[in-house]
């Protein structure tokens, strides 16, 4: 094995809050041969990714038996927006991940789209009319398949071709916890040991709602959010997320029915992993696959503007922007990307890319946080943001979770909010928890480690709100 030399990373200086700091991240040849461990091959990679505050720095070092070697550092610009303490360690040893992207030469069916399904199909010697045939048993007529047993009807020989050359799970079933109103959350073992979480919603009324995840924990560090207190962990592949939808199918269809809408609302920022999310929501409105209607499946931001732009550039998928204050002060604080993305910018730059699209409404979100942002002046201040937006508004409970300060709105406050922003004219609906007895509701999924993202300084005009000494 090749000797490896320790590595100093050192972190650009970063400005938050008029502060100027540096750190420096000791990498140690250790960590790098235990990464590298599991490959075999004659050339391995490792990233090794640190953040802090709002600009996540990747280290890259990489040899092969030629001797040649890489090192790289650099921060992504689709990763500009990270909020404070942005990864960490699941087992609390280091501060930093290491990942090791060389698992195999086996293929994930489910990280691909049909195209690229249907080209690898044929680069085995196989017709396109065969990837179709796959593509129905992995999404569609009710098989969801998940080994190569279950790929009934299909050619001897291509089956053949698949045990050798694909496999089908990418997630591992770890439980299934059942709230007192029927919601189930799904916990799922990542192939590195991660878990993540997904909650199915049933209704009455025929409505199921799978919730997925996009990342393990999250980088947007908002204050009221459990999952934030985390910090992020990893990016989750396109395969990972659309496992999430295929899982809630496969397991609960003949329990609840069949699943009607998906929201990109679980664990993580999906605009901070926009390239996976939006190749698992083109494979989820696949005709072919889970024929989810681009309507029925939502995609949620916390507000990073170029990616947002990018999204309803490029996916006819319904859009929720999760707004929570009508001020930049208060927004600053709840929700830290706003320091990077203003109200202003925000709310025009959905302004005006909602004009090329048509008959297209967002999704507002507004978690209702006592003494925080549910006065009638807020709901004032909404029905002017708001205003040239098409757009319907979601007042949300906030949801309790251990260590927040904050507390949820009574129901009163809630109706009373909503009848100011319905005599301005907004489109409103008063969404009830749902599964908070299992930590299954808004804003309560994951699991903080030891190492846990920073709680902000609370602004002096809210610490009475908040019981807080002033």
């Amino acid at each position: 094995m090749l000797a490896l030399r320790l590595f100093l990373v050192t972190a650009t200086a970063m400005e938050m809050m008029g502060c100027m700091w540096m750190r420096r991240i000791r990498v140690t040849a250790n960590a790098l041969l235990i990464a590298m461990a599991s490959s075999s091959s004659s050339s391995s990679s490792v990233t090794v990714a640190y953040s802090r505050h709002y600009a996540p720095l990747s280290f890259s070092y990489s040899f092969s038996t030629s001797h040649r070697r890489s090192i790289s550092i650099s921060a992504p610009s689709s990763s500009s927006a990270a909020a404070p303490l942005s990864i960490h360690d699941t087992d609390n040893l280091h501060d930093f991940v290491y990942e090791n992207p060389d698992k195999g030469s086996k293929v994930l069916l489910k990280g691909m789209t049909y195209p690229e399904l249907e080209e690898w199909v044929q680069s085995h010697g196989f017709r396109s009319g065969q990837a179709l045939m796959l593509w129905k048993r992995l999404y569609g007529n009710d098989i969801w398949a998940h080994n190569v047993d279950e790929l009934e009807g299909l050619n001897k020989d291509f089956k053949k071709m698949l045990s050798e050359h694909a496999t089908f799970k990418a997630l591992s079933l770890k439980d299934i916890l059942i709230a007192s109103d029927g919601t189930r959350k799904i916990l799922f073992t990542l192939d590195n040991g991660l878990v993540i979480e997904t909650v199915v919603i049933p209704c009455d009324r025929g409505r199921n709602t799978v919730c997925v995840s996009s990342q393990v924990g999250c980088a947007m560090n908002c204050q009221f959010c459990y999952t934030g207190r985390m910090g992020l962990r990893r990016h989750l592949t396109a395969a990972e997320i659309i496992e999430q939808a295929v899982f809630a199918q496969r397991l609960l269809s003949s329990d609840v029915g069949p699943i009607t809408n998906v929201v990109f609302m679980g664990m993580g920022e999906p605009l901070h992993n926009v390239e996976n999310v939006i190749k698992a929501a083109d494979i989820m409105v696949h005709e072919q696959g889970l024929h989810f209607s681009p309507r029925k499946v939502t995609i949620s931001t916390s507000g990073l503007v170029p990616q947002l732009k990018r999204f309803l550039h490029e996916s006819n998928c319904a859009l929720a922007v999760s707004l929570n204050a009508t001020t930049d002060e208060v927004r600053n604080w709840i929700m830290p990307i706003n320091r990077k993305y203003k109200l202003r910018l925000l709310l025009e730059t959905l302004r005006e890319e909602l004009r090329f699209k048509s008959n297209y409404k967002v999704l507002f979100e507004y978690v209702m946080l006592a003494g925080i942002n549910d006065s009638m002046e807020d709901a004032r201040r909404l029905i002017d943001l708001v205003k040239g937006i098409p757009c319907k508004i979601n007042l949300i409970s906030f949801n309790s979770h251990c260590g927040s300060q904050f507390r949820p709105s009574s129901d009163e406050k809630m109706i009373e909010f909503r009848n100011v922003l319905t005599q301005g004219g907004c489109t409103v609906f008063l969404r009830p928890s749902r599964g908070d007895d299992q930590m299954a509701a808004c804003g309560q999924l994951g699991k903080p480690g030891t190492i846990q993202a920073p709680l902000l300084r609370i602004p002096e005009q809210f610490k009475t709100a908040l019981n807080v000494p002033a």
